[in-house]
């Protein structure tokens, strides 16, 4: 029926480094504080807002939906419904597409969609050898001392009985994410050098947006507890590539990845708000940017774990009609510096394209220039449901003050996936 989704505005928390000022503040009160703040931003009405969708991946296991207890929380109206979804990294980007395409089907005319995440409240699980013992005890009611010692009887010997703290690991191939980078940057030939420079000159772009007003309108003072935390917490001005050489690698011996070159565990939330163009323009908002096309992936664990954008973003930019050189903005995920060169080899390679894509001449050379202009997760953090949300604000409002026309978006997410996405000004 020619219905289109627009970004009317976004808004973010503060990024934190995990275990600071908003330790407290678990994920949905990080989400409802980035999605009160752009119903404050438009002076939107309540009973408007037809739905939340919500990105996430350390889910609260009392209230696993959090989109709709964000819209409780915002004391919407009962019938905003709210669904919650989870694609590990890119599931702040996989909500906001999903509201898109349900606003352009018709099923809504006004959504609220992001992403938000609080390491500091990632749950530490007892073993399961405990729950599978102690459970039909705990639900069967009072029990006796020989229901005790039958319990006691299944847990010997008393051993892997203490809680294991949470780990960002493969279920598949048992690897944690940095180890799967370190073995992307030696297949693809990423240097410490290289990554050091690119680090650099992320916190470098991310201390001048800050230093500029660039992120004025985008990051919003959130309460925890008797303070306000008013800007983003990991943003180093004075980084340079000598400070970041002595820094020891964590995840290899002999590795290249460091605490300086790869993104930080972050507590943040983001919001989008998107809306039907008609709709928005009668309600005398000014869209900001539509979305052109996206792209979904997944490559095997074992492979290159973290090479998801190199397939997503060519395919994404096909959907749009488009090549990379007519795109004026990339903006791609930081999660570890050598993530970031080892997609930008892939995709200024024959060999690969050829290989991996199907086509013949490599998908091009991204301009440094034109990437990251702001910055990205090695500097701002990575809150893992919230970051898409913040590329697709940043990448919305970049389009609209500077008046260019196209942005491509590369996230690449845990299990082999990768994600992309073109906007375009309105």
């Amino acid at each position: 029926m020619g219905r289109r989704a627009v970004i009317v505005t976004g808004a973010r928390t503060p990024f934190l480094k995990a275990f600071t000022e908003l330790t407290k503040l678990d994920t949905i009160a990080l989400g409802t504080a980035a999605a009160r703040s752009v119903l404050k931003k438009t002076n939107l009405g309540h009973a408007d807002i037809d739905a939340i969708v919500w990105g996430g991946v350390i889910l609260p296991s009392g209230a696993p939906n959090v989109a709709r207890e964000i819209a409780l929380d915002l004391k919407l109206d009962p019938r905003a419904e709210g669904m919650t979804v989870t694609r590990a990294c890119a599931s702040g980007l996989q909500a906001i597409t999903l509201a898109a395409a349900a606003i352009e089907r018709g099923e809504y005319d006004v959504a609220l969609a992001g992403g938000s995440d609080s390491t500091s409240n990632a749950e530490i699980k007892l073993p399961q050898k405990i729950v599978h013992a102690i459970a039909p005890l705990a639900l069967g009611g009072r029990a006796s001392p020989s229901d005790i010692l039958a319990v006691l009887s299944q847990l010997a010997p008393f051993t892997d009985l203490l809680p294991q703290r949470p780990r960002i690991a493969e279920r598949t191939t048992g690897e944690v994410m940095g180890e799967a980078a370190e073995k992307m940057a030696r297949r693809n030939e990423i240097s410490r050098a290289d990554q050091d420079a690119f680090a650099v000159r992320s916190h470098q772009r991310a201390a001048a947006a800050i230093a500029s007003g660039r992120f004025a309108d985008e990051v919003v003072p959130v309460q925890a507890g008797d303070k306000w935390v008013h800007a983003d917490g990991l943003v180093r001005a004075d980084s340079n590539v000598d400070k970041l050489g002595k820094l020891r690698p964590v995840f290899a011996r002999e590795g290249t990845l460091t605490a300086g070159n790869s993104s930080a565990l972050t507590d943040g939330g983001a919001a989008v708000l998107l809306m039907e163009e008609e709709r928005a323009r009668a309600l005398g908002y000014t869209p900001l940017a539509a979305f052109k096309s996206w792209s979904y992936v997944g490559v095997d664990p074992a492979d290159q774990l973290l090479m998801g954008p190199a397939l997503a973003m060519p395919r994404a930019l096909e959907r749009a009609g488009l090549e990379l050189s007519d795109v004026d903005l990339v903006d791609m995920h930081e999660a570890f510096a050598a993530q970031v060169l080892s997609i930008l080899k892939m995709l200024a390679s024959d060999n690969f394209a050829r290989a991996r894509l199907g086509r013949e001449r490599a998908v091009g050379v991204v301009d440094p220039e034109k990437l990251n202009v702001h910055g990205g997760s090695l500097a701002l953090g990575h809150p893992f449901g919230a970051t898409g949300a913040r590329m697709v604000t940043t990448m919305a409002n970049e389009l609209h003050r500077t008046g260019k026309r196209t942005a491509l978006l590369g996230i690449c997410a845990a299990g082999g996936l990768g994600a992309a996405a073109v906007l375009e000004r309105v």
